[in-house]
């Protein structure tokens, strides 16, 4: 009778474990670490990686945003490949192996619904620092669109009014994810024209050459990263360019425009600084409405520039190591309609910096 009441417990501890291991998420090395100040800085659950549904911040408003979703994809490996499968509408996801050179930028233009991403190690390199010829991709009048996990490598910060490795322009519902921008001629990657509900998340921005001097724009270093809103007079961004900036990277090499911005709400939310040749890292131009929370600045010049004619900025709950400049926002900025999981503040550092940039291998949604 014992031998057969023991066995019958040993029956029951085997299948709840089972049961256990079967109903239990898992924890990818991505999201290891960061679980925890996640749950308790926010009282809510978290996506885990391969959750595409929930999207971070501005770009769930608005209906959300899905790119190509489930479609079947298409996968280049050759300038000519990429340029076809942008410009043709009927192909929705797009997979980019191995390093495409950029000879014409591209125009990805009044399409809806599509993602690109990029397989493990994937590069869109520009070697072009003129004027016309510049930059690697520009994403115009299209919505409800994903780019993720690709590396964007232009030739070096050169002030010739030249392009961007990628620009925004009119459109909505846009997620970049997991992406990195480096050397671009005039900046790394700008959002601007009324472009609206815009998420940029685990992105890295930074600059690995030096700038060449004597372009004919005036500045002999224009390592400008990120520019939001293209000047005072583009009063048609009033009410739009709503952005989220969340555990994105500025690092070594960026100047200025960590990001720039003119007339959005913007919110930036976890991120690091760390940029020592910084003269200016968030700047708050004209009209400017910005959450600056839970960030880490480290070693920068001015964390916070408060240009003239902003709305207002609030910073709170910020880290500052070994900054010099203005640390305080002004004003009380918006409030954002959305929820987003907030890293502890502590946590923010060893995250950003580890898995900031094309580090999914793949199109896997991050976790939040």
């Amino acid at each position: 009778m014992k031998i057969k009441t023991t066995f019958s417990v040993f029956l029951l501890t085997l299948v709840l474990g089972f049961t256990a291991c079967n109903t239990e998420e898992t924890i990818t090395p991505q999201t290891e670490g960061t679980i925890a100040e996640e749950i308790v800085s926010s009282g809510n659950s978290t996506a885990k990686i391969g959750n595409c549904a929930e999207v971070p911040g501005w770009a769930s408003q608005n209906g959300g945003t899905t790119g190509g979703g489930s479609a079947a994809e298409t996968t280049v490996t050759t300038y000519a490949q990429l340029k076809s499968a942008i410009e043709n509408s009927s192909v929705k996801v797009i997979k980019v192996s191995g390093t495409i050179t950029i000879t014409t930028r591209l125009s990805f233009q009044d399409q809806t619904g599509k993602t690109i991403y990029g397989a493990n190690g994937a590069k869109l390199v520009s070697t072009n620092q003129t004027k016309d010829a510049s930059g690697i991709i520009n994403i115009k009048r299209c919505k409800n669109i994903i780019i993720r996990n690709l590396i964007f490598e232009g030739p070096g910060a050169y002030d010739t009014d030249g392009w961007d490795n990628a620009i925004l322009d009119e459109c909505t519902n846009v997620w970049v994810d997991h992406c990195e921008f480096r050397d671009g001629v005039d900046g790394n990657f700008d959002i601007k024209n009324k472009s609206d509900y815009i998420s940029v998340t685990y992105s890295k921005f930074h600059y690995l050459k030096p700038p060449k001097a004597g372009g004919s724009g005036g500045s002999d270093d224009h390592r400008y990263s990120n520019l939001i809103g293209s000047s005072d007079g583009a009063t048609g961004d009033r009410g739009k360019l709503r952005i989220t900036f969340a555990r994105c990277w500025w690092a070594p090499g960026c100047k200025e425009r960590m990001p720039r911005v003119r007339f959005g709400k913007v919110h930036l939310l976890n991120n690091f600084f760390n940029s020592t040749v910084s003269n200016k890292c968030v700047a708050a131009g004209f009209e400017a409405d910005i959450r600056v929370e839970s960030n880490v600045f480290e070693g920068v010049k001015t964390p916070i520039d408060l240009m003239t004619g902003y709305t207002a900025v609030t910073a709170v709950d910020n880290v500052f190591t070994n900054t010099t400049g203005n640390q305080a926002g002004s004003g009380t900025a918006f409030t954002p309609p959305y929820t987003i999981v907030k890293l502890n503040k502590t946590a923010v550092k060893a995250d950003v910096s580890a898995n900031a940039g094309a580090t999914l291998g793949g199109n896997i949604c991050g976790s939040f």
